[in-house]
């Protein structure tokens, strides 16, 4: 009766109720092997422990990571420190080797140059002869000395403002 007043035949509500309670109970078939599944899962994850050990587990994991936490600070702490000091410490090299007086038959004489960062150091000539060996330091502020460079002193200078820091 309700189907004259709505325009269309009982037979099709029924055939829509039936392919939906079979579609509902294919879904209810699938809800219950993947509900059989993990609980299989579930009771191989809870084997042969108890509670009060697995949490001791966790306790002990978030212990090691608190550690873990502050000794990275700590290492990133002393990085920085060592970043800091490198800025000052001799780490540009140029030296050249020569021969001072032409007559010694060897190359006994040197220039070394040692810049830090900011190409701030000095300059040490060696100077060797047949009475001794002669040394002299010249400072070096920020890539240039305030005393007239040997030819043999500006070229490790060069050599070592040049070099890779």
């Amino acid at each position: 009766m309700i189907s004259k007043y709505l325009g269309f035949d009982s037979d099709y509500i029924i055939i829509g109720l039936a392919v939906l309670v079979v579609i509902l109970l294919v879904l209810w078939i699938v809800n219950i092997v993947q509900i059989k599944s993990l609980k299989k899962n579930y009771k191989v994850f809870m084997s042969g422990k108890n509670a009060k050990t697995l949490e001791d587990t966790l306790i002990k994991r978030l212990d090691e990571v608190e550690h873990l936490l502050k000794a990275n600070a700590a290492n990133e702490k002393n990085i920085k420190k060592i970043f800091a000091n490198m800025k000052y410490t001799y780490q540009k090299i140029g030296l050249v080797k020569y021969d001072a007086f032409h007559e010694m038959g060897g190359k006994l004489s040197f220039s070394l140059a040692l810049l830090n960062e900011t190409n701030d150091g000095f300059v040490l000539n060696a100077v060797h002869s047949r009475e001794g060996c002669y040394t002299y330091i010249k400072e070096i502020i920020d890539g240039n000395s305030v005393l007239v460079l040997a030819e043999e002193e500006q070229e490790a200078l060069d050599m070592a403002k040049n070099s890779r820091s």
